[in-house]
């Protein structure tokens, strides 16, 4: 499937149509024109995409503009040599060492006549000879059908290039004689058909991606599921295109890209990235080496900004998201309200959490910004947390730094939480937030619950609910249920209590005597954790209550309350209590039942919180 945008652009897709804005001015090099019909393309052709192993394929320019797949071919072909006549008979007749010469050269061995490599023009033509069927027709539709499984499509032969090709390729046909002068080939002539037909085959980038991403997973079609060649050829394909794919400028290919590749005269390159992904590029302008021009830059610079070269290490990992869920199944330790719970409750939804892990890179990070971009149009807030991030790579800082910009850019929200510890990024986004380039309601959060409540309030305030600042205790939760006569009634039993901001309430372990009313202000419930450190347990507000355990069950208290504003609160002690339920007891009823009713609330909570973390 095509990558859709969904009110947030792909920074992927919008890194590739830089890379091709880049590019489409230069105008170096030529158009083939020893096959006529290659003379005749759109020399200003230029086409880029990239295919991830699971069937993702982002794309700029002319990446579905068919052009014959010339010598990008012989990979395929060699691999079904290999499955049809087995390695050591292929391995007898085509070599596998380099020759440093240009596509078309004579390179045999003095002895055998042995071509050096599959890549090279003579090895190509002696693979092709090597393609298994019951006539010629059946070896050119079975090596058809190969290529359109690699594909994900029927392809087609463009047959005005292959008789282009027929007629003009007389220095293949004395490749081919010689080849049978040396008991490599017994039919020249069938083997050159096969050989000028699959050079002839049309493809698009977009193919050449997929087909390398074929490649990249092992031979199995990321989006079909087909396997056009078993996991142990591609190993022996792999290693010939990393050597020999590039002819003559192989050797500086690896050193500055890193990738198993092939390079054809129609103006194509594919490249592979084992277990991640294929690249297919498309510029008819050749170099001296018969390679593209635009599409030698465009990979090497792809390599360098991505860092895909294949011998650069990291640690493995499928993924940097860790876990993923949304506000509907995890919320923040703030308790709130019950329209704002209702508020959450329905537009939850669009509040994003993805937890990171592990050493970040290009490969690992696809995936979230993939998941990001797909959900664009319902989210309102992203939230990354960083705790578990050992290290961030060059490259995938760089994708890092462009999905804040396309998710500030959108309208949308993004939320840091626990990035303190990765100064580069830290920097970065301070630097861009002082210079306006990024929404300066982007937020740093300490952790991730301090990032889930901004996230909510954010939420809140565009739903158009206000932060409620003061209650009366019939509004309190405590007292739902209860008639005016019961709230007047138990208002004559508690007591007024007011704090300044940084008070303790209570603290944990004092005596649990006194459940209290919080008409006013906002508190935090927190207990200590290893190394001297507080954690929040909830944030309350004006509406709420806390100390519940007191009423019914007394004990020391579990935890401290502290005072982040000023607060007005209203306590009842055990004693009153005990009083309520002896005049009142209908009254007391309610308060427990309304007790019970936020116990099982906070109990539904961490179960959904347990699940969400499960999955």
């Amino acid at each position: 499937m095509t990558v859709k945008t969904a009110g947030i652009t792909s920074p992927i897709t919008a890194y590739l149509e830089e890379l091709h804005a880049r590019f489409k001015s230069e105008r170096g090099g030529a158009v083939a024109d020893y096959i006529p019909e290659l003379a005749k393309v759109d020399e200003d052709g230029f086409g880029i995409a990239v295919a991830t192993i699971d069937g993702h394929v982002y794309e700029a320019g002319d990446s579905q503009r068919e052009f014959t797949i010339q010598s990008m071919s012989k990979p395929f072909t060699y691999g079904l040599a290999i499955a049809d006549q087995g390695l050591d008979t292929v391995l007898s007749r085509i070599g596998v060492e380099p020759t440093g010469d240009a596509f078309n050269s004579i390179s045999l061995e003095a002895e055998t006549g042995r071509p050096l490599n599959p890549m090279i023009n003579a090895g190509a033509i002696a693979a092709a000879s090597m393609v298994a069927g019951h006539s010629q027709e059946d070896r050119n539709q079975r090596l058809l059908a190969t290529y359109s499984m690699y594909a994900g499509r029927p392809l087609a032969v463009d047959m005005a290039v292959f008789e282009s090709e027929s007629e003009t390729g007389h220095r293949n046909r004395a490749i081919a004689h010689m080849l049978r002068n040396f008991d490599i080939l017994q039919d020249p002539d069938s083997a050159l058909d096969v050989y000028f037909r699959q050079c002839s085959v049309n493809v698009t980038s977009r193919d050449l991606s997929l087909m390398a991403a074929t490649l990249a997973n092992n031979g199995t079609h990321p989006i079909t599921g087909d396997s056009p060649i078993s996991p142990t050829h591609v190993q022996q394909v792999l290693s010939v295109m990393t050597t020999c794919g590039l002819y003559d400028a192989a050797g500086d290919w690896f050193f500055h890209v890193g990738l198993p590749a092939k390079s054809g005269v129609g103006g194509g390159i594919f490249a592979v990235l084992p277990g991640q992904l294929g690249i297919g590029v498309y510029s008819p302008r050749l170099d001296e080496h018969g390679n593209s021009v635009r599409g030698l830059a465009a990979c090497k610079t792809m390599a360098y900004d991505l860092g895909l070269h294949v011998l650069k290490t990291s640690k493995p990992a499928a993924s940097a998201v860790r876990s993923a869920y949304n506000v509907s199944q995890v919320r923040s330790r703030r308790v709130r309200n019950n329209a704002d719970r209702d508020v959450l409750k329905a537009h939850g939804h669009s509040i994003r959490v993805f937890e990171l892990q592990g050493d970040v890179f290009f490969a690992t990070l696809e995936p979230l910004v993939r998941q990001v971009v797909e959900m664009g149009a319902e989210l309102e807030v992203v939230i990354l947390d960083l705790r578990r991030v050992s290290s961030i790579d060059p490259t995938a800082f760089a994708l890092f730094k462009s999905l804040i910009q396309q998710v500030e850019g959108s309208g949308k929200r993004l939320l840091l939480s626990s990035v303190g510890a990765h100064t580069r990024l830290m920097r970065y986004l301070e630097e861009q937030q002082a210079s306006d380039e990024i929404s300066r309601s982007m937020l740093f959060c300490p952790d991730l619950d301090v990032a889930l409540e901004h996230g909510e309030d954010m939420l809140i305030s565009r739903q158009g609910k206000r932060k409620v600042e003061k209650v009366s205790v019939a509004e309190n939760l405590l007292c739902q249920g209860l008639s005016e006569h019961q709230v007047s009634a138990l208002e004559a039993l508690l007591e007024d209590a007011h704090f300044k901001s940084g008070e303790y309430i209570v603290h944990q372990g004092d005596a649990a005597n006194a459940l209290f009313l919080l008409l006013e202000g906002e508190a935090t419930v927190a207990i200590g954790a290893n190394g001297g450190k507080r954690k929040r347990l909830s944030t309350i507000t004006a509406g709420m209550h806390f100390g519940d355990v007191a009423v019914y069950a007394g004990g020391v208290r579990s935890a401290d309350v502290v005072a982040n504003t000023p607060l007005h609160c209203k306590a009842l002690s055990q004693e009153a209590f005990a009083r309520l339920s002896q005049t009142h007891p209908d009254i007391s009823i309610v308060i427990l039942q309304n007790l019970l009713k936020t116990s099982s609330q906070v109990i539904g909570r961490l179960n959904k919180e347990m699940a969400a973390y499960v999955e």
